[in-house]
């Protein structure tokens, strides 16, 4: 079975960091104690124009929980009754279990393949609805994949600032792009080079920009996020290289949960951000996202 374009992006996001204070006094030992919250449903799902829908479903791990394979793996929440709704067709999810090797296994609902009456792929301009029923308890959402608009051009030049450890032969990717004439148009762009999968670069809204053709978008490379160690070179492409973007339309939602997680990411780590909570489109209490993407696609080859 064929999954959407940044499939894998998205499960290789289950990385968590924890940080560990140790406070001491050399005439009084203090005891804090943290408590415990209850485990909070994860929802991570989306549909596709062309693609079926496919849903991640986890619970959350306590922030000081000693996190390892096993610990990730028994996170994933299984035996989920999911339906998927067009408002004509309502399709049922089915739970598939992957072994990515060494005894680990991933977990994802999406379509039946065994059954061709359970069909449902992603159209433009209409909304689909989200319902898991888990746990005794039921969660819903609703998103709408838009009308496509895709770049008006792409293309490979010098990169605007480019990091010292990165080589000559670096390349960054620059499009234009020209917003539609009505206003609450949003864009979450992936990009792939060669062979690889698609990771995300970019995210815009046109809150600004309402309509006006914007020139000179700079894009580096999306990555995946665990080879961060190389990223002073994996930021860029490179002569040679096949790159593909995934030109996505997606609504004021799913823009809202990206962006928060952009700026959630950005700022892991820094003692001065103001702390931040995802925004989900999820309802009843789970977080997470349920998106829709309106795929267009451009393809060139790093000069």
């Amino acid at each position: 079975m064929r999954y959407p374009a940044g499939f894998s992006d998205h499960f290789s996001k289950f990385l968590i960091s924890i940080l560990v204070v140790i406070s001491a006094s050399c005439q009084k030992e203090v005891h804090i104690d943290l408590g415990s919250t209850p485990p909070v449903i994860v929802v991570q799902g989306q549909i596709q124009t062309n693609m079926p829908p496919y849903v991640i479903l986890t619970s959350t791990i306590g922030f000081f929980s000693n996190v390892n394979l096993t610990t990730l793996q028994n996170s994933f929440i299984h035996n989920a009754v999911i339906t998927v709704s067009d408002g004509r067709k309502t399709v049922s999810l089915k739970e598939y279990t992957i072994d990515t090797g060494a005894n680990n296994f991933f977990y994802v609902y999406s379509l039946d393949s065994s059954n061709l009456s359970n069909i449902m792929l992603g159209q433009a301009g209409k909304f689909y609805t989200l319902t898991i029923q888990c746990q005794g308890k039921t969660y819903t959402s609703v998103t709408k994949i838009p009308n496509p608009k895709g770049v008006d051009t792409m293309w490979f030049d010098k990169p605007l600032i480019k990091n010292t450890f990165a080589p000559d032969s670096a390349k960054q990717l620059f499009v234009d792009y020209t917003d539609p004439d009505t206003f609450g148009n949003y864009v979450r762009s992936f990009s792939k080079r060669n062979g690889e999968a698609y990771y995300p670069n970019g995210i815009y809204s046109d809150q600004a920009v309402n309509g006006l053709k914007i020139a000179s978008i700079g894009l580096f490379a999306g990555y995946l996020d665990s080879t961060n160690v190389k990223a002073d070179t994996l930021r860029y492409f490179y002569p040679g290289d096949t790159v593909t973007i995934n030109w996505c339309q997606i609504d004021k939602g799913v823009y809202n949960f990206w962006n928060s997680e952009t700026y959630a990411s950005n700022t892991l780590g820094d003692p001065f951000a103001s702390p931040i909570n995802l925004v989900t489109n999820i309802k009843g209490g789970a977080i997470g996202i349920w998106a829709g993407y309106s795929s267009s696609f451009s393809t060139l080859v790093v000069p």
